[in-house]
């Protein structure tokens, strides 16, 4: 072979093996990259929470109507006033049973007038008819005289009691009149403040008959005292108990969670909708002072506390795959499955009790595609340690 054709030889298997490695270079696998987390130690805890927004509650209110409806004649309060137990809100018009009331109280005071007229009668007669007994016992006047006077003073003695009858009649009219009156006003039926009030002076007032949803004429509350209901789903009613610490968060204060205990598990299913079926579970505020402004309707969320691990192994629950395996981030550049028992754990950490030690790293960005194990991965740090 000649020295040209040697070195056409030469050149060529050369740009053949440059052709073969670029090919080779880019068609190689590309690092993955990854999410990760540094295994620590930590606070683990069981949690429960509700399925809809819960909301804040007042430990008193209600919904004031009349009994009867009417015209609204006076009205003492207005939205966001503080009353106190007692005081009246709301008058309808009324002067017919007012003019009752008075016609009452003048047939009561005719009635004891009558009374006392035929009492001094019938005391009367009775002292006569004992004088005419005397009389006839010495023999002055006949038997007929005596028994004349004592029938004389039963009658009026019947006619006494009868006047008095007459007496607790018009007294229990008037009490009638009162009652009837009683349905046309509006008491505080405790301290609060006037959150809303329907119909102004001058409209027409309709109490809500059974079945029919008409607004209360007014809505009062007491924001002294307030707490939160949420709906929890039937199937971990069994597992709350009042007492248990729980957590609530206000979407009026993001990211802050206020401490609370559970008060009362509702001893019935509430059906909302067909295959929806929850449980109200009511919490109270541990601090309610530390809240801030409260204020009645705010929607909240309750969590609840079931058990409790500190200092414990943990990862975040987003890291952990079906059938306890998560995969760690390999000295060897490739992402490596580990076989984990878990213990405890809530939407945010799971408990490690095998298979991980501290300061493993664990892949919590699984969702991304090619993320498995045997990967090469580039390394994106979301945060040095489990937080």
């Amino acid at each position: 072979m000649s020295a040209s054709l040697l070195r056409r030889t030469v050149i060529a298997v050369l740009i053949i093996a440059l052709i073969a490695l670029a090919l080779w270079w880019s068609g190689r696998p590309q690092p993955i990259q990854v999410v990760f987390k540094t295994v620590d130690t930590g606070l683990v805890e069981t949690t429960l929470t509700n399925t809809r927004a819960g909301t804040v509650e007042a430990c008193q209110r209600t919904r004031l109507s009349t009994i009867i409806g009417g015209r609204i004649e006076k009205l003492t309060v207005r939205e966001g006033d503080r009353v106190k137990k007692g005081q009246l809100l709301l008058k309808l018009w009324d002067d017919d049973r007012q003019a009752q009331s008075r016609l009452a109280l003048t047939q009561i005071d005719s009635a004891r007038r009558h009374a006392t007229q035929a009492c001094t009668m019938a005391t009367n007669a009775e002292r006569e008819a004992r004088r005419q007994a005397e009389l006839r016992q010495q023999g002055f006047v006949s038997s007929s005289r005596e028994e004349a006077a004592r029938t004389e003073a039963e009658a009026q003695r019947a006619g006494c009691e009868a006047a008095q009858a007459e007496i607790r009649q018009a007294e229990a009219r008037l009490a009638v009149t009162q009652v009837e009156q009683g349905r046309t006003v509006l008491y505080a039926p405790f301290d609060g403040t006037v959150a809303k009030i329907v119909g102004e002076v001058g409209e027409y007032s309709t109490p809500s008959p059974p079945g029919v949803p008409t607004p209360p004429a007014i809505d009062l509350i007491d924001a002294s005292c307030l707490y939160v209901k949420a709906p929890m789903d039937e199937v971990d009613a069994p597992r709350i108990r009042p007492g248990q610490t729980a957590r609530v968060t206000l979407d009026a204060y993001p990211k802050t969670a206020f401490p609370a205990k559970v008060r009362r598990v509702a001893p019935y299913v509430t059906t909302v909708e067909k295959q929806a079926r929850t449980v109200e579970v009511e919490a109270d505020f541990d601090r309610p002072e530390g809240v801030g402004q409260l204020l009645v309707g705010f929607s909240a969320d309750l969590e609840i506390v079931l058990e409790t691990r500190e200092n414990t192994l943990r990862i975040p629950t987003s890291a952990l795959q079906e059938g306890g395996r998560v995969l760690v981030a390999g000295a060897d550049g490739r992402l490596a499955e580990r076989r984990v028992k878990a213990g405890i754990a809530n939407w945010e950490f799971t408990e490690v009790l095998e298979g991980l030690q501290a300061g493993d790293q664990v892949v919590t960005s699984l969702e991304r595609e090619g993320v498995k194990a045997g990967a090469l991965y580039r390394l994106e740090e979301s945060g040095d340690k489990v937080k």
